[in-house]
Formats: structure tokens, C-alpha cells, sequence
């Protein structure tokens, strides 16, 4: 499962998707967020869909990448899909039995539950594939700026998150090494229920904690041999600038929007 987990990793590329602003990308993911949770009919969430698979064309990333980052949420989109389908009540019964109902207004709310779910994932994995963490560091820090003014420090917090995000792709390759190493010593962490693969994974918590720290502690010494002092007077190599993929991106999210507002509005 560990090696599922695609967050924090970056595919390169030279698309029109990877040119972009990472400003404008990281407010692209905000309003697609946004714009997922106002999508109230299966015309809305097909046309959303429809627009994800254009810009991971366009991207030209694997889609197994996408389904791969999938596979560690398939049990919490299955337990979504089957508490509102038993837990929605609804005048239309489509199957009842002692205490068990399904009815047609908790299999509408389960499918668009589960379905933005992963619309959400995809939509975040596409931020993080295509765009590296020095220019995500940068579109950070760009976009919080304006909160320095009132001492927010919008560097540092910029440069924390995407240092960990950077590093959760380490922490997971560092995680499947202690496992392999705890198996060939006899460890089990496949057999067994749920729970006992949960407790089975308590003496990797240790290791992988020495090793966190560890590699924290050379980062800060790394750092502060290149003379790190935050952001203040720091000054970059590739000054972030618009380009026509941000305004390519910027027409067709807005063309979304309409779409989705003027089938919210006729559903009425």
C-alpha cells in the first residue's frame, strides 16, 4: 500500500499544465475544490470529470499514476458509498428488508459522495505532479505575502509544508525498508485481521521515528551551512511570471464554471 501513496512526488514534464503559474495552479485547486462541492447533478459531476481527463491529457502523466493514488482511500470511499446508502433516508424505496432500506435518495448522495472523493484526490495529485516543490515553495510564499505585513510569516510557513510534503515520499521509501528488514527477521505484517496488521505496525513506529528525526537534523545542518537565515532579503533564480498557459487554464476553468452553475440553475 505504502508504495500507493503518490502525494508529494513530482513527474517532470514540459507541458502546457507543468508551465504554469504554481500561483495560479495553487488557486486553480482551491476553486476546483469549490467548484466540486456546489456540483449537485450527474450532468455536473460528467462534465467535471470530462475536464479532469482533459487536463491529465494535457498533462500527459500516466493515469495509473492517478489510480494508484486511489488504492489507499478505497476503503474509505467503500464505508462513504455504504453508510449513505443504508443511512440516507428518502420517500423512494428501492429495497427494504427488516431494518435494511435503500432508497433512491441515499444511492444518489452515496455515488456523489464517492465520486468527490476522488475527484478531490485527483485534482490535489495533479497540483503535486506537475509542479516541483522549490515552485510550489515559491507559490506559497507568494500568495501569503501579503499577510507578512501583520508579522504572518509566510516564508517559513511556506517552506515548512513543502518540505514535507518533499519528504513524505522519503518517509514512505524509509517505511518499506524497516518493513522488508523487520520481515526477513520474521515479522508478519500481511496475515491476521485489521487490527492485528495495525498492531503488528507498532514496532516500526520507533525506527521510523529515529530515522525522521535524523534526516530533520541534517536537513537543519544543511541548511544552516549555506548560511539559511528565512526569507527575509532572500532573492530567487526564476522570478514567477504569467504566461498563456495561465490564461489558457483561466478561460476554460471559467467556462467550467459556467457549466456548472447554468446546470445548478436549469436543475432548479
Amino acid at each position: 500500500m505504502l508504495k500507493n501513496i503518490t502525494l508529494g512526488q513530482f513527474f517532470p514534464g514540459n507541458t502546457l499544465v507543468h508551465r504554469m503559474d504554481p500561483r495560479f495552479k495553487l488557486v486553480m485547486v482551491f476553486a476546483f475544490i469549490v467548484l466540486v462541492f456546489f456540483a449537485k447533478t450527474f450532468v455536473c459531476y460528467g462534465i467535471i470529470i470530462l475536464y479532469l481527463a482533459l487536463v491529465i491529457g494535457v498533462s500527459k502523466i500516466p493515469v495509473k499514476y492517478f489510480l494508484r493514488g486511489l488504492k489507499p482511500i478505497v476503503f474509505i470511499i467503500a464505508l462513504t458509498f455504504v453508510l449513505n446508502v443504508f443511512m440516507t433516508p428518502g420517500e423512494h424505496v428501492l429495497f427494504a428488508w427488516r431494518f435494511i432500506r435503500v432508497t433512491l435518495e441515499g444511492l444518489r448522495s452515496a455515488i456523489y459522495l464517492s465520486v468527490r472523493l476522488m475527484l478531490l484526490i485527483i485534482g490535489t495529485q495533479v497540483l503535486t505532479l506537475t509542479t516541483s516543490p522549490v515552485s510550489l515553495t515559491d507559490g506559497l510564499e507568494d500568495l501569503m505575502r501579503p499577510l507578512s505585513k501583520i508579522g504572518f510569516p509566510s516564508h517559513e510557513l511556506a517552506m515548512m509544508t513543502t518540505i514535507a510534503m518533499r519528504f513524505i515520499p522519503t518517509l514512505l521509501e524509509e517505511t518499506n525498508r524497516i518493513m522488508k528488514a523487520q520481515m526477513s527477521r520474521g515479522a508478519d505484517f500481511e496475515s491476521g485481521n485489521l487490527f492485528r496488521r495495525a498492531r503488528n505496525l507498532v514496532p516500526l513506529m520507533v525506527p521510523l521515528f529515529v530515522s525522521a528525526f535524523r534526516r530533520a537534523d541534517d536537513l537543519a545542518l544543511a541548511m544552516e551551512a549555506r548560511c539559511y537565515r528565512g526569507g527575509e532579503g532572500r532573492t530567487r533564480m526564476k522570478v514567477l511570471k504569467a504566461t498563456r498557459a495561465d490564461l489558457y487554464a483561466a478561460i476554460s476553468f471559467l467556462l467550467l464554471t459556467a457549466l456548472i452553475v447554468a446546470d445548478n440553475i436549469l436543475a432548479v
